[in-house]
């Protein structure tokens, strides 16, 4: 019985195994967009797998809506429906802004988990990471813009600037939280933990939001106070938002809150790749 040595049989089998991968052509290797793209539905699928992630985009927004209509709206207007006029752009907008958390602290587990190792030794480009999961984001931000504006056209919210203005204030809305997401993205790559990353965004979050025009006007407020609720972004955005709501956009108030989203990207862009690249 005749036997073949390895060595004699080696180049038969590298011959069998390029035609075997010279068969079919390489596929084309992914654009920035369409990784982009990709590393967004991972994120939507995630939403698919543990729904409970949507708490925050869903009940949230709705006990805002429903809390402070009926807290606030006989002392300060003097009926929740009339309150509410006012009280909606603001809310859509604190609801969508406070998500922007929810980015960091997703990344921040991918990295200690050591997804973050695996995607960036792919061959994409490698920004595309970070830029789909901001992507997949904007579902988030969509469902909770759906929650804000349906529970208060139900309660009585009756914009005047129709189904554009709610359109276009919403985008608004969303442009600049996806602005906001980069700061909590940089912050995301030296957090040694979730907790601590919450901890800082809620920090710079809540006298944001809770500290502008959202509830309240700020001619009602001290002059020293007031002062600082004029040059909060926050308000500005709040504000260019109600006017395209009510009909009356004003485009100066769009024009500070675009230049702002600008801003923040292209500060905050370029120091999470920094530290991106750098981290280990």
């Amino acid at each position: 019985m005749s036997t073949v040595s390895p060595a004699t049989d080696l180049p038969r089998i590298n011959g069998r195994l390029r035609s075997a991968l010279s068969a079919r052509s390489r596929p084309p290797r992914a654009n920035a967009v369409s990784a982009s793209v990709t590393f967004g539905w991972r994120a939507v699928l995630k939403l698919k797998h543990v729904p409970e992630q949507l708490f925050d985009v869903t009940m949230f927004p709705l006990m805002f809506v429903l809390m402070f209509t009926y807290l606030f709206g006989g002392a300060l207007e003097g009926s929740p429906r009339d309150y509410l006029q006012f009280l909606a752009p603001g809310i859509l907008v604190q609801s969508i802004v406070m998500i922007t958390i929810y980015t960091g602290t997703v990344l921040n587990n991918d990295l200690r988990k050591g997804v973050f190792d695996r995607f960036r030794s792919m061959p994409v480009w490698r920004p595309s990471f970070l830029v789909g999961a901001m992507l997949g984001d904007l579902l988030r931000y969509t469902i909770a813009a759906s929650v804000v504006l349906g529970v208060a056209l139900i309660l009585g919210f009756r914009p005047a600037g129709g189904v554009l203005g709610v359109i276009g204030g919403t985008l608004l809305v969303m442009l600049f939280a996806f602005s906001v997401s980069w700061i909590w993205t940089m912050l995301s790559m030296f957090m040694r933990t979730q907790e601590s990353l919450m901890f800082a965004s809620f920090l710079v979050m809540f006298p944001l939001t809770f500290v502008s025009n959202i509830f309240v006007r700020p001619e009602t407020m001290p002059s020293w106070l007031e002062s600082f609720v004029d040059i909060n972004p926050i308000s500005w955005l709040t504000t260019a938002t109600r006017g395209l709501m009510s009909g009356d956009p004003n485009a100066g108030d769009i024009g500070m809150v675009l230049i702002a989203s600008v801003a923040l990207v292209a500060v905050f862009g370029p120091l999470t790749m920094f530290f991106y690249n750098r981290k280990e």
